[in-house]
């Protein structure tokens, strides 16, 4: 019998999360807190949302800290992107703290993306810093499914995909 999942959001696993996203030139603050509130129904948004004007470009760096992170990971599970996301979030892992980023574009589609390093995505992006002294075990638990009994995975195992984006191949 399969037990159920356990709902993980960061927050009361003692991890230390702070999300921020920058609007830029004609991004349409709308659109963004859209995309954010997709991905983390709890950030807190400006009170006042002011888009761009003819002559006055957006430039405004919204950011929070300790904001669940239950919905981001339900998707994760749900879309089966775990592998993935392990890879993603585990990519720039120094000691008890990682940064990684997500496409806002694709988060107003209700999917998680996470850009190639490098790469600046249309529509920008939401980086997410996590800190914690078990990171490492969390990352692995929040990630965690059933093809891992018969296929384990590691942060930055051999199993990890290429830094191009492409998966790696096994057997």
């Amino acid at each position: 019998m399969d037990q159920p999942l356990v709902k993980l959001n960061g927050v009361n696993e003692g991890i230390e999360i702070h999300i921020k996203t920058e609007l830029q030139g004609a991004d349409d603050p709308n659109k963004v807190a859209n995309s954010i509130r997709t991905l983390f129904p709890e950030f807190p948004l400006p009170e006042e949302i002011q888009g761009p004007e003819f002559g006055a470009a957006s430039n405004h760096i919204w950011q929070a800290d300790q904001v669940p992170i239950g919905q981001f990971l339900t998707m994760l599970h749900t879309q089966r992107i775990l592998d993935t996301a392990l890879d993603a979030m585990g990519r720039h892992l120094k000691g008890d703290t990682t940064v990684f980023q997500i496409a806002r574009q694709a988060a107003l589609a209700s999917k998680v993306a996470f850009p190639l390093p490098g790469e600046m995505p249309l529509g920008g992006v939401i980086e997410v810093t996590l800190r914690s002294p078990n990171l490492t075990d969390w990352l692995h638990a929040a990630t965690w499914h059933k093809g891992r009994d018969s296929v384990p995975r590691t942060i930055d195992d051999e199993r990890a995909m290429a830094s191009d984006g492409d998966a790696s191949t096994w057997v």
